[in-house]
């Protein structure tokens, strides 16, 4: 079984729409997290040092930024240049 994709989301994120639907466009499934839900940013701060959405995590890997920033590396993780 493939490792899951986690991408750590806020409602009205244009970043998280933005890489929601390239993971979608691609065919990749991902487990969202809800940011805003209670905890979750606080959980997210401990665990990967950043409270802020984005946040995509594969395989250990964290990434966060906006879009722009995360799909070049993205892109080299699952090689997709």
């Amino acid at each position: 079984m493939p490792n899951t994709i986690h991408l750590y989301t806020s409602p009205g994120c244009p970043d998280c729409a933005a890489l929601k639907a390239w993971f979608a466009a691609r065919g990749m499934a991902f487990t969202e997290h809800d940011l805003s839900q209670p905890g979750a940013a606080d959980k997210a701060k401990a665990e990967f040092g950043v409270r802020i959405a984005p946040i995509t995590v594969y395989e250990g890997q964290v990434f966060y930024g906006t879009a722009q920033e995360q799909l070049p590396r993205l892109k080299r993780l699952f090689g997709l240049d």
